[in-house]
């Protein structure tokens, strides 16, 4: 009996922990990650914000002249 008890242990051990990497396989992202992610996409905004105010700026001086 304990030897049965000990087997069904293990695999509900080995099947919760099948579970729990199951996530990690997957390609879910960690806080990390989408931290990493969401500091790219600020930069890549704060850039494309400079280049329009550094065209703007091209402008109003070309049309001064």
């Amino acid at each position: 009996m304990h030897s049965a008890r000990r087997a069904t242990y293990r695999v509900a051990v080995l099947a919760a922990l099948a579970l729990l990497s199951v996530p990690g396989l997957t390609g879910c992202e960690t806080t990390q990650e989408k931290a990493a992610a969401k500091q790219a996409e600020s930069k890549r905004i704060l850039e494309k914000r400079e280049r329009k105010r550094h065209a703007e700026s091209s402008e109003k001086g070309a049309k001064k002249q």
